[in-house]
């Protein structure tokens, strides 16, 4: 999983980065909000960790643009008052830690926030009148199970977990195959090939997978 890290204090910026990738995330890191939403629109973070104090622009503001990019929020902030903690949740953070922190309760409030909006972990996905079941591997679409095989299944349920939203191939890569695939992204190709060949094989054209050119898919729904 990837997470931005933006912090216009280097040490924290580092220190974060450090705990982070010994967690076995991969961090991308800003240090003020216009080169964090450059970043995000590239490659799409699952989270963001983001400073209050900084300039350019504040980190209510950039909280509230990542929020819009449905990307999650955790704000680091030096002040504990009640007056940070209403702006920070009214932009639309997840959740606040107060500097100085300990790592692991970084790590903790993370770990909660990730598990809160990974929708491809939720036992039934719901797009549509498609249902996928994670807990029997099926899925529904129009009363008609399908059988999937389990790296289909998966790619399937994780673009399902962000209908709408764009997933770069890098992404996709890393929560289907894992973070040390070494393959190429042909793999990634045939799957999506075959799950497009098995809603075409049932007549179903209300959700689709679009190709995004150069950057990866999408998983639409195209009518009520």
């Amino acid at each position: 999983m990837k997470i931005l890290a933006v912090d216009d204090d280097e040490s924290i910026l580092n220190l974060v980065s450090i705990h982070l990738t010994r967690s076995g995330y991969k961090v991308l890191k800003a240090n003020n909000g216009i080169e964090a939403l450059a970043i995000s629109e590239n490659e799409l973070p699952d989270l963001a960790v983001v400073d209050v104090m900084m300039p350019q622009m504040d980190g209510f503001t950039l909280t509230k643009k990542l929020s819009e990019m449905d990307i999650p929020v955790l704000l680091l902030t030096a002040k504990g008052e009640l007056e940070d903690k209403e702006k920070g949740f009214l932009a639309g953070s997840d959740d606040y830690v107060v500097k100085p922190f300990e790592p692991k309760e970084l790590l903790y409030r993370i770990q909660a926030i990730l598990r809160r909006y990974d929708k491809s972990l939720e036992p039934i996905i719901r797009v549509g009148s498609m249902k996928i079941n994670r807990q029997s591997y099926e899925v529904e679409i129009d009363n008609k199970t399908l059988f999937l095989p389990l790296k289909e299944f998966e790619l399937l349920s994780v673009l399902a977990s962000r209908v709408n939203h764009v997933l770069t191939r890098e992404y996709l890569i890393e929560r289907v195959w894992g973070f040390d695939y070494e393959g190429d992204d042909q793999t990634l190709n045939v799957h999506i090939k075959r799950l497009r060949e098995k809603f075409r094989n049932i007549s179903f054209s209300e959700i689709k997978i679009s190709t995004v050119r150069g950057v990866g898919y999408k998983l639409e729904v195209t009518s009520a």
